[in-house]
């Protein structure tokens, strides 16, 4: 099998677009800016989701399904989240088609279909979930209420990437309510916490958590935490927001409980997500040139077997060794597929399975069964060993758990090596076009400033590091004071 793939080094975007196609992950589709993703590149996301499925209910939430048509005038009920997803917006304005009598086969909107009141497509929920909250809650017994929906969304991208920005996405939108302030700060800040814990354990990708700056931060929040990575290329990439609401959508949608002195409040509010775009951190952090490279906690085939054979006596001589080894393996809950298709060569099935990231692959030959061997082989560093076939099962599950850390450690090193504290702009812009990653730098505070850096440099900041330690210092741009560092980088 021939990869073909650009080298990373060469064409980074292209290199990624490539293997995506190729290791049979998604595809763009008829629709503009919507993707096709195939069955192996949604068995990686359903590992995900049902990771973090269980760590919603684990944190008490329960999943629940909302509408994906929202009124128009509900949408812009909140002012500042409407006016921050207006451009994004998809709309339906009528409700049916009809033949079009000058040109047979062809169909036209029908004029006297048209919707009494538009609708949008959903680029976020809050809207139709805080107006059912209304419904929900009139007492503080009634509360926290803690909801997550596994969803799409549609929100009209101009340029689009295989998984990084599509028109369409899938993910999980968490909505809660809470009887005080500190309740829902406390729940803001726990499921950013789960985040990073996935992202780290499960994807093997190291994470600073901070806080958005105001231009940054969620429309309609009054505060956003997050957690952000950084890829092969330097650049960075948010994985996942989780968002204090204040009582912004309480009170644009009268959300109200009576306390236990029977006094109404309105109650506060958080929301929190991650998308698809968790898929192109997965391939960027870890990939090399031949391939993808999955850490084994979310790879849907952790363990393959290719059998190296000549004849039909001999496949089934490996195919009797190979059932038994799949049987252990399952034992230990190790997922493995015995690749004993007839119709491909050795060769083949090696190149694909690098491809495709299968962290694990046994090879089993005719001399192996004689030498009571196999030859394992590591996706990650790309070495192989001899091991006996009486250890094997035992051996693979501890390299699994080492492979697992070692993916983390290496995008950790490469992490923290790339972050550049810097104390001028010249330094600033040096470091940024130069080695990427992050550059810690002192900042005014202002939004001014901040967009002035951006047109600049392109870089925006991209988070205020919740360890960051108070240290006064002067703005690299303007000179004012500043009382702390913050991340820029260049950004997905």
């Amino acid at each position: 099998m021939s990869k073909n793939l650009t080298k990373r080094a060469e064409d980074y975007s292209k290199w990624y677009n490539e293997l995506v196609v190729k290791a049979d992950l998604a595809e763009n589709s008829g629709v503009r800016g919507c993707m096709v993703i195939k069955p192996y590149g949604y068995a990686i996301w359903e590992k995900m989701q049902a990771e973090l499925d269980r760590m919603f209910k684990e944190t008490g939430h329960s999943n629940a399904y909302f509408p994906l048509f929202v009124p128009k005038s509900m949408f812009e009920a909140e002012e500042k989240n409407a006016e921050g997803f207006a451009k994004e917006c998809a709309i339906v304005t009528h409700y049916r088609l009809k033949n079009d009598e000058s040109k047979p086969g062809k169909l036209m909107v029908d004029p006297n279909a048209k919707l009494e009141e538009e609708l949008i497509v959903r680029p976020t929920s809050e809207a139709i979930i805080w107006s059912t909250y209304k419904n929900w809650v009139q007492s503080y017994r009634d509360l926290p209420l803690l909801i997550n929906q596994w969803a799409n969304v549609v929100r009209w991208e101009m340029r689009t990437r295989l998984f990084l920005r599509t028109a369409e996405f899938l993910w999980q939108e968490g909505h809660t309510a809470h009887a005080t302030r500190q309740e829902a700060l406390d729940e803001t800040v726990q499921m950013m916490n789960v985040y990073a814990d996935f992202v780290e354990n499960f994807m093997a990708i190291p994470v600073v958590k901070g806080v958005k700056t105001e231009t940054e931060r969620f429309a309609g929040a009054d505060e956003t935490y997050c957690i952000e990575a950084l890829m092969q290329d330097g650049k960075a990439l948010q994985a996942g927001t989780s968002h204090f609401l204040g009582q912004n959508f309480a009170k644009a949608f009268d959300v109200k409980f009576a306390n236990q002195e029977g006094k109404q409040e309105h109650v506060w509010g958080t929301s929190w997500g991650v998308s698809t775009r968790l898929m192109g951190a997965l391939v960027m952090t870890h990939s090399d040139d031949n391939g993808l490279v999955l850490p084994p906690n979310l790879a849907p085939i952790q363990v393959v077997i290719v059998p190296i054979f000549k004849s039909d006596e001999e496949l089934d001589k490996i195919s009797e060794v190979a059932k038994d080894l799949q049987a252990k393996f399952r034992k230990l809950g190790i997922s493995v597929k015995f690749d004993n298709r007839t119709t491909q060569k050795p060769g083949f099935k090696f190149a694909e399975w690098e491809l495709k990231g299968v962290p694990v692959r046994i090879a089993i030959g005719p001399k192996d069964l004689e030498n009571g061997t196999f030859e394992v082989a590591r996706r990650d560093t790309l070495s192989k060993e001899v091991i006996s076939a009486a250890d094997v099962a035992a051996y693979i599950n501890d390299l699994l758990e080492e492979i697992q850390k070692s993916l983390y450690t290496k995008a950790f090193d490469y992490r923290n090596s790339h972050i550049t504290e810097v104390n001028s702009f010249d330094e600033f812009k040096e470091v940024l076009e130069g080695k990427g990653g992050f550059v810690s730098a002192h900042w005014d505070g202002t939004a001014e400033t901040e967009e002035k850096i951006k047109d600049l440099t392109k870089a925006t900041i991209r988070c205020v590091p919740l360890d960051r330690k108070e240290e006064s210092g002067v703005c690299i741009l303007t000179g004012k004071p500043s009382n702390g560092r913050v991340l820029f980088a260049k950004a997905y």
